[in-house]
């Protein structure tokens, strides 16, 4: 090394300094600068000639420097790192190295700075990501039932959800069948102060109107034809001190509503055929799939019920208006049915892109049960996109692509093999992660987004 210092000259280490990206400034030992870098120019808006013998000290007056770290040096004789800021208002790192000769004389200062300020913002984004992560793990132990919530939508509906549960108002769920209201509704049960007692769930439209009383409220012994000589507790008592979750609350018939309106407002009831009062004590969530503003409106739902269930509304949205829980979901029940079946099937990328595109109208009840299908069906361990029910390839042929004239197998698979780590890297913070997702190896996840031109999080 030594020798090959002793062949360069000035004329050489010139260039080689001004390649460097961070700005390099030498100063003399008592403070005086010496000469700077091209990179100095871009980070301070300064030229060697415009701060050549001018002591630190000045510049720093001029909030070139705010502070000086070369003037730090210079008083503490060591090695010093600060972070400042420029006159434009950038993070700076800068550390101040001094030159000692034989003697132990200082003989120069050398400061190395370089911009950090979209470091420090990537950092800071990430801590606000880790802390975000942290609040969806403590909220999946919380409940029986993983709930995916990579949206946006679908966690300000968890959070609300979580702050609903430490109270006991009532709660109406609304969303379109299958999004997932149950679950919802037991993650509320879950979190709070009733989590140890009963929920009861009572689907009010799979019930015949004609039993539909006596198996909310039951009924006293000998109260009609065919019934328990003993009689019958109902889902109300079955439910005490626990929560009762009344499912399609739109299908309840106009007189049990206003049955149930008195249960709301008394917190008692009486059983069919009886004449006691029974106090009860549950916290009631309700849900349904209609718009039931409308159905009081048509006269077909009590508008004192409905502002009594409509204390809190919570509402899911549907799965197309959060494409961001596709993947996550395919992933997570592909896993659970694999294991349910004791099968080991993946999807072929061009497989989950044609999964990634349909719209979903049956929302995760849909997505879980076509999961569950392909499993069973497909012979293979890949499940193939010619393994994908006819209906769901057509839609995804209907929809807006890139026109397939003159395209070959190998470029559609890979357009669709780049869509699906595209979706990936957007869910996922490592190379490791996404392998582990789709069933590959990491150094094939690294290889295929060099192929693409995909940046990893972590990189």
């Amino acid at each position: 090394m030594e020798r090959f210092l002793e062949t360069l000259s000035v004329s050489e280490l010139i260039p080689i300094l001004n390649s460097i990206k961070d700005a390099v400034f030498i100063d003399s030992s008592d403070g005086y600068s010496l000469w700077c870098n091209d990179a100095c120019q871009e980070l301070y808006k300064v030229t060697p000639e415009e701060i050549h013998g001018i002591h630190i000290s000045e510049l720093e007056k001029r909030g070139i420097f705010t502070p000086s770290v070369a003037k730090q040096v210079m008083e503490q004789r060591k090695e010093i790192t600060i972070i400042h800021e420029n006159r434009d208002g950038k993070k700076i790192l800068s550390t101040g190295t001094p030159i000692f000769d034989p003697d132990g004389q200082m003989t120069k200062i050398i400061t190395t700075s370089r911009d950090i300020t979209e470091l420090t913002s990537l950092q800071k984004q990430l801590e606000f990501v880790q802390n975000t992560l942290k609040q969806f793990e403590s909220i999946e132990t919380s409940s029986s039932e993983p709930i995916i919530a990579s949206s946006r939508s679908m966690r300000n509906v968890m959070q609300l959800a979580l702050r609903l549960a430490s109270v006991d108002s009532t709660v109406l769920i609304t969303g379109e069948s299958g999004v997932g209201k149950g679950v919802i509704a037991k993650l509320l049960h879950e979190n709070g102060a009733r989590k140890e007692f009963p929920f009861i769930t009572v689907n009010c439209g799979a019930i015949p109107e004609s039993l539909i009383e006596s198996e909310l409220f039951g009924y006293e012994r000998g109260a009609f034809t065919g019934s328990r000589i003993e009689g019958k507790k109902g889902l109300f008592e079955a439910a005490q001190k626990g929560t009762i979750f009344l499912d399609e609350i739109s299908e309840l018939p106009l007189n049990l509503q206003v049955k149930l309106l008195q249960v709301i407002q008394d917190r008692e009831f009486t059983r069919v055929g009886g004449v006691n009062r029974i106090p009860v004590d549950v916290r009631i969530i309700s849900a349904t799939n209609k718009d039931l503003h409308l159905l009081v409106k048509s006269g077909k739902f009590r508008e004192d019920l409905y502002y009594r269930l409509n204390v809190v509304p919570i509402n899911v949205p549907p799965l197309r208006e959060r494409p961001e829980d596709i993947l996550p979901l395919i992933q997570s029940n592909l896993e659970k049915y694999n294991n349910q079946l004791g099968e080991n099937k993946t999807l072929e990328p061009a497989a989950l892109a044609v999964l990634l595109h349909y719209s979903w109208p049956g929302n995760i009840r849909e997505l879980q049960n076509i999961v569950e299908r392909l499993i069973l069906t497909t012979r293979d361990n890949l499940i193939t996109e010619e393994n994908l029910p006819v209906f769901i390839r057509t839609s995804a042929e209907a929809q807006p692509v890139q026109s397939m004239e003159h395209t070959s197998l190998r470029a559609s698979m890979e357009r669709a093999e780049k869509e699906v780590l595209t979706r990936a890297l957007a869910e996922y913070k490592s190379t490791r992660a996404i392998a582990k997702a789709l069933q590959v190896s990491q150094p094939t996840i690294v290889r295929k987004l060099h192929k693409y031109g995909l940046t990893p999080k972590e990189g």
